[in-house]
């Protein structure tokens, strides 16, 4: 299964090691194909510096300590998600045949699609 997982649970698993984000994103690396979008790692890298910059010399290390595919953004005129910067990587998830996204982003848990389906870290680890 391809699983792509959003901005805010990789903000999570970097600062919180033993949340439920960070062991839904080690389960994900363990049992399936994790697939990153190179806008959550620049929307990553722009919110650690906002919040947490103590973390910035953390980031390369951490993604380093799991495999993943990186995806591009597409971007697309179809709007499907309220928030237009999430626009682009639900666009990605749905071209690079994603079937689940990980996230705990309420604008990305409120669409009704099958695929791919968005869930949440503990819908996650719980079987969905």
């Amino acid at each position: 299964m391809r699983v792509l997982i959003n901005t805010n649970v990789l903000f999570s698993a970097l600062l919180f090691p033993l949340s439920t984000p960070a062991i839904a994103l080690r389960k994900a690396s363990d049992e399936h194909s994790v697939i990153l979008c190179d806008q959550n790692i620049s929307e990553l890298k722009v919110i650690i510096g906002r919040k947490a910059p103590e973390y910035l010399p953390d980031i390369d290390l951490f993604l380093a300590g799991f495999q993943f595919e990186l995806i591009p953004a597409v971007d697309n005129a179809s709007k499907l998600i309220r928030d237009a910067k999430d626009q682009p990587i639900l666009n990605a998830a749905i071209v690079y045949d994603v079937d689940l996204i990980v996230t705990g982003d309420k604008d990305f848990l409120s669409l009704d699609m099958d695929c791919p389906r968005c869930i949440t870290p503990a819908a996650f680890l719980s079987g969905y």
